[in-house]
């Protein structure tokens, strides 16, 4: 009995209790909410993508408007920075605008080109412009609004990238047809991603047979044909801009392999005579020189005189180049022998000789010869 009064009044209590606390809670959920949003009155009202690409040179603006609570009569301030992508670091203040008076921070590498988009970023547009981008201002940027006791903010990141250059279109292969070719783009400078596509400007579409890579900008006809020739034209592009060229695929037809094997016969017989012909005139050459020298020798030989009989000793070399003309002579079967300077023989005559000689003369350093 007991346990079931006390059932009842605890019902009961439940019952008469839980309205009035619904209720309260409902109140305070109400009475908090209005206070956040009195709070939370300056909002940042630009829309558009988080993520902004723009190529090379080029200007752009990063949107932040904005729009104050009549609750928001503090002093108004607007911060732009660039987030540190370390969490550990703190973010690097760019400009900022507070108490009607603009500021640039330049000791930042990004500060050159950036400005206020608006003249006076007090009437609601806070936006900032830079010129002349370069892949350093890659970055993600904040804008930062406050006027107490309201303030919010909003990220937009920033992808500078370089536009593909006019790219180069070759062809490897012979362009014979019958045989495989590729036809190949390249282009030199420019930011990734690229990608290449090739297409036909002249005879129809590709070949049904031909298969293109879009990352390596190659176009394989592994059959080429008549079908197969034409202009082509590749384009290359990334986010920020695209390039083409265009190249002339000609089909020519392969060799007559006959004629091939014959002229290459041709001039090989040729080449051969030419070389036989080369290597019987330098046999010829060197066979008339040598015939040359050995007549030029020959001749060098008969001039020479023959050598004495005997050899002439020194002293009657000596003698007969001091006392010259000294003629012996046989008179009368005796062995005369007459020394004379400048003497004149007579030929023998009925066995007679007869000698004229002049007489002799002195020598100071010999004497008369002996």
């Amino acid at each position: 009995m007991i346990r079931q009064s006390c059932g009842r009044w605890r019902s009961a209590f439940s019952l008469c209790c839980l309205p009035w606390i619904s209720g309260f809670l409902l109140c305070s959920v109400a009475l908090l909410s209005t206070e956040l949003r009195c709070v939370q009155g300056m909002q940042v009202t630009s829309t558009g993508p988080q993520t902004i690409r723009k190529a090379e040179g080029e200007s752009v603006t990063l949107g932040c408007s904005y729009t104050p609570s009549p609750l928001d009569a503090g002093e108004l301030d607007i911060e732009w920075s660039v987030v540190s992508p370390d969490t550990t670091q703190k973010d690097q203040m760019l400009m900022s605008y507070t108490g009607g008076t603009k500021y640039i921070y330049d000791n930042h590498a990004l500060a050159k080109g950036l400005s206020f988009a608006a003249p006076d970023p007090s009437m609601g547009d806070a936006s900032l412009s830079i010129s002349e981008l370069s892949p350093a201002h890659t970055a993600t940027y904040q804008c930062k609004v406050k006027k107490s006791p309201g303030v919010d903010m909003r990220k937009v990141s920033l992808v500078v990238m370089v536009k593909p250059s006019v790219p180069k279109c070759w062809v490897e292969g012979g362009e014979l047809v019958g045989e495989a070719v590729s036809l190949h783009c390249q282009s030199a400078k420019g930011s990734t991603p690229l990608k290449y596509t090739w297409r036909r400007e002249s005879t129809g579409p590709i070949p049904a047979i031909a298969t293109q890579n879009s990352v390596t900008g190659e176009l394989k006809i592994s059959n080429h044909s008549q079908s197969s020739a034409g202009i082509y034209l590749c384009e290359v592009t990334n986010a920020v801009g695209a390039e083409h060229c265009r190249i002339n695929l000609k089909a020519n037809k392969p060799p007559n392999r006959a004629a091939v094997i014959v002229g290459t016969v041709v001039g090989s017989l040729l080449l051969i005579f030419i070389l036989l012909v080369i290597i019987v005139l330098l046999c010829w050459k060197l066979s008339g020189r040598f015939h040359h020298e050995k007549e030029f020798s020959n001749e060098i030989r008969e001039d020479v005189l023959p050598p004495e009989s005997r050899p002439v000793s020194r002293h009657t070399s000596r003698s007969a180049s001091q006392y010259p003309q000294v003629t012996y002579s046989p008179v009368g079967g005796t062995d005369v022998s007459s020394f004379s300077e400048g003497c004149t023989h007579t030929p023998p005559s009925n066995s007679c000789t007869t000698v004229k000689c002049k007489p002799l003369e002195y020598d100071l350093k010999y004497g008369y010869a002996v």
